[in-house]
């Protein structure tokens, strides 16, 4: 009988200590969804809430981008900037599930309006583009 209390108690303090340190883990970090510029047209590109979509610019400028966003309250453009020798490209943060059109147009002209879906879910999906013929 008392073997059996000891085996059980030493359980319950494996279980509680496992737990615990389940409830220290750290949040797994999400690598972004990188897409170049060039693949953006007419496609739906899926990121979970916790991602950001990277835009690639190729040979373009990174702060030569605007965007247009049908619903705002999806995503959110952040702007691409040149700080010092470091390049951040354009890209999009995601504020809530769900779906909205986007339109980036580039400043310096002579390339047509990239007009794109963003497509937030609650966790990442396998492949990020997703068109209608894929």
């Amino acid at each position: 009988m008392k073997t059996l209390r000891a085996a059980a108690a030493a359980a319950a303090v494996a279980l509680s200590a496992a737990l615990a340190l389940t409830a220290c883990a750290p949040t797994p970090v999400v690598a972004p969804v990188t897409v170049s510029a060039n693949e953006l047209q007419g496609e739906t590109v899926k990121v979970a809430i916790n991602q950001v979509l990277n835009i690639n610019t190729g040979d373009l400028a990174v702060d030569s981008y605007t965007a247009e966003i049908e619903d705002p309250s999806i995503v959110e453009f952040v702007q691409g900037r040149t700080d010092g020798s470091a390049e951040f490209n354009p890209g999009f943060k995601p504020l809530k599930v769900g779906s909205t059109e986007v339109t980036m147009t580039n400043e310096q002209g002579g390339i047509q309006p990239l007009t794109f879906t963003i497509e937030v879910t609650e966790v990442p999906g396998g492949a990020n583009l997703g068109g209608a013929g894929r």
